[in-house]
C-alpha cells in the first residue's frame, strides 16, 4: 500500500481470511462480511446467516474457523477493523469520492501484483491455451471482449464467450475438445448464476478456470483454479470496473512475456497488414 492511500474496512476484513483454508459456506459467509462492512459488525449470528443463505450453526463455526471462541468475538473484531478505518473517499463531491475510491482500488491492485510470479505463470498457462476461451457475461461481457479485442493480436486463437444459454456448454465442450487447457473468465458482480454454471462446465471439461474477480471470496473462489481479485467501485448508480480491465491488461502482458518472439512475429505481420490496407490514421 502506498504512503498516504487509507486502508478502507473491505480490506481488513479481507484479512481475517489470510491463510485460512474456507469451506465453500464459509466463503459465502466471509463474501457476506466483506460486502456488508461495516454494517454487519452489528448484525446477529442469525442475521448474518439470513444475509449469507446459510445456516446460523455454520456461522457460529466460521467464526471457530476464524481463531474466534465463537461469533460475538468475531463480531467485536469486526467492529474494531471497520470502526476505525480511515475513509479516504469522504473529501469533495459524489463524482470526485467515486473516481478516488477507484484510485484505491488501483492502489491495492498495485500492491497485489508485488508477487510477479503469479501473474507471470497465469500467464504461461493463458498463452499454452490453443484455443483460449474467453467467458464474460452480462455487465462482464464488455471486459471479456475488450481483453479479447487485443489478445487476439498476439494469440493464434481467442474465443470469446458473451452469450448464456445452453450454446454455452455446448463452446465450452468444443474449446477443451479442440486442445484449450484453460479458460480465462471474468465474474463480476452481480455474479450471474448462469455465468458460475459456465465455471463448473469448465472444470467438467477438463479445463483449469482462470477468474477475474472483484473479491478473492467472491462466488467465483469456489469454482476457479486462479483467483485473480480487482476491486470493483460501487459508488456510482452502476459499477465501475477500471481495476478489473487493468487487471486484464496486466494480464495480457504476462501472456506477450510468456512467448515474446511469437508476441513480435505476431505484431508485425499486424502492422504489416494493417499498413497494406490502410487501416488507421495515425
Amino acid at each position: 500500500m502506498n504512503e498516504g492511500v487509507a486502508v478502507v474496512p473491505t480490506d481488513r476484513v479481507l484479512g481475517l481470511f489470510d491463510g485460512v483454508r474456507l469451506t465453500p459456506t464459509q466463503r459465502r459467509i466471509a463474501h457476506c462480511l466483506v460486502q456488508h462492512a461495516p454494517a454487519v459488525s452489528y448484525l446477529s449470528a442469525a442475521e448474518v446467516a439470513e444475509l449469507a443463505g446459510v445456516s446460523q450453526p455454520s456461522v457460529t463455526r466460521f467464526a471457530v474457523a476464524l481463531g474466534h471462541d465463537g461469533y460475538p468475538a468475531l463480531r467485536r473484531r469486526l467492529r474494531e477493523l471497520t470502526a476505525t478505518a480511515p475513509d479516504p473517499t469522504t473529501a469533495g463531491n459524489e463524482l470526485q469520492q467515486a473516481v478516488r475510491a477507484e484510485i484505491g482500488n488501483l492502489d491495492r491492485l498495485a500492491g497485489q501484483l508485488a508477487d510477479r510470479e503469479r501473474i507471470a505463470g497465469t500467464g504461461r498457462l493463458l498463452a499454452a491455451s490453443r484455443p483460449l476461451p474467453v467467458l464474460g457475461l452480462r455487465a462482464a461481457a464488455p471486459l471479456a471482449a475488450y481483453f479479447a479485442y487485443f489478445a487476439a493480436k498476439v494469440h493464434p486463437d481467442v474465443r470469446v464467450l458473451d452469450c448464456g444459454g445452453s450454446l454455452l456448454a455446448d463452446r465450452l465442450e468444443q474449446a477443451a475438445e479442440a486442445g484449450a487447457g484453460a479458460l480465462l473468465a471474468f465474474v463480476l458482480p452481480r455474479y450471474p448464476r448462469e455465468t458460475l454454471d459456465a465455471l463448473r462446465a469448465a472444470r467438467d471439461a477438463g479445463l483449469t478456470v482462470v477468474a477475474i474477480t472483484d473479491s478473492p471470496v467472491s462466488p467465483a473462489a469456489e469454482h476457479a483454479d486462479v483467483v485473480l481479485p480487482a476491486a470493483v467501485g460501487a459508488q456510482l448508480v452502476f459499477d465501475l470496473h477500471t481495476a478489473p480491465m487493468t487487471l486484464a491488461m496486466v494480464l495480457l502482458q504476462a501472456i506477450c512475456d510468456a512467448a515474446p518472439a511469437e508476441t513480435q512475429r505476431r505484431l508485425e505481420a499486424f502492422e504489416a497488414s494493417a499498413a497494406r490496407r490502410q487501416l488507421f490514421l495515425g
